[in-house]
């Protein structure tokens, strides 16, 4: 017996060693989030484009969380992301504008739905919830466009009024307060996502997308897993809608459109699944590329978007990295090849 637990508890430290390791801080990670600060510093002109940048980042994160780790797909993500929005702005209207009280709505908001309609996403595979999600999307834009006296329909929500942050940083047009804040709580965002990504509930949710069936046979609570992850997802989405309505201070059913949905997957698409950073990447990636293209070809900027998004796809993100990879080792293999390693003339004659 004392053998068995000595056996026990060994296994035990050693997974709580390797647990301890998978959530230690790496140099590039460092460095990632030390750029994204001195930004704020050395591009003043652009901490507009960069708090969208942000936000479109938060989508792509709670997205991340239930298609990277989870492998539960989906194209309603906006509905989590639009019902944040909205109830943001209807708080700062009718309520009260502080910022953090409003994003505190918003998740809340985004959490209320995912829980309800996650249960609808366990009775079926991957077509049915694409479909599901779809739906459910689709049916609160259309309840968004027909109460138009609550959300302003086509028109937009107006009349929106943020104050400012602890009273004293106003968020003016030139977005200075709005990316500092927006990259606040988007790290804060990805500090609780990386807990929950490294934590035993975060390799229970690997198992279940690796394997569904062996993870229920091995004693994993599948539909419990999956229920609580696309609530947090939810909950992520509420808060990005909340930070867009916050810092634009306006939301129309855009938020609520397929395309908004889409846009985060191509964000993935572009930075990768299942490892955080992806959806950060990613959202910086397209951003720029959506902004120098359509500076360049205006009226056609979305025809450029697509065929770079194709070609990147067919091109994957492995073989640029295969090609340096392979480039940097045979210009290696020159400087570090001398004149007597070589066989000379005499000696092959």
């Amino acid at each position: 017996m004392s053998g068995a637990k000595f056996d026990q508890s060994a296994s035990n430290s050693n997974v709580i060693g390797a647990l301890r390791r998978a959530s230690r801080w790496k140099l590039l990670e460092i460095v990632f989030w030390a750029l994204a600060v001195a930004a704020w510093f050395l591009l003043p002109d652009q901490h507009l484009i960069l708090t969208e940048v942000v936000g479109f980042a938060v989508l792509a994160l709670s997205i991340d969380l239930i298609l990277g780790y989870a492998g539960m797909v989906t194209l309603g993500q906006s509905a989590m992301y639009g019902v944040g929005a909205y109830a943001s702005g209807l708080f700062s209207i009718y309520v009260t504008g502080e910022p953090l009280t409003g994003l505190l709505v918003g998740a809340l908001a985004g959490a209320a739905l995912a829980l309800p309609t996650s249960f609808l996403l366990l009775r079926g595979a991957d077509l049915t919830r694409l479909m599901v999600t779809l739906g459910v999307a689709a049916v609160l834009f259309e309840i968004a466009n027909q109460a138009s006296w609550l959300t302003g329909g086509a028109d937009g929500l107006q009349g929106i009024t943020i104050e400012p942050l602890f009273g004293t940083f106003e968020f003016d047009i030139y977005g200075h307060t709005a990316y500092a804040y927006s990259l606040a709580v988007l790290f804060v965002l990805f500090l609780l996502a990386r807990i929950i990504v490294a934590s035993p509930f975060g390799y229970s949710l690997r198992a279940i997308r690796d394997n569904p069936l062996r993870a229920s046979a091995v004693g994993i609570p599948v539909k419990a897993r999956l229920v609580a992850i696309y609530t947090v997802s939810g909950a992520y989405a509420g808060i990005a809608g909340a930070l867009f309505t916050q810092t634009q201070q306006f939301i129309s059913l855009d938020a609520l459109s397929f395309q908004k949905s889409a846009d985060g997957l191509m964000v993935l698409v572009i930075g990768g699944t299942g490892y955080l950073y992806g959806g950060l990447i990613g959202a910086l990636v397209y951003e720029l590329i959506q902004d120098a293209i359509s500076s360049l070809t205006p009226q056609y900027w979305q025809f450029w978007l697509g065929i770079l998004l194709v070609a990147f796809v067919l091109i994957g993100r492995d073989r640029p990295r295969q090609l340096i990879n392979m480039l940097s080792s045979r210009l290696a293999g020159t400087f570090h090849s001398t004149p007597s390693s070589r066989p000379s003339k005499g000696k092959a004659s």
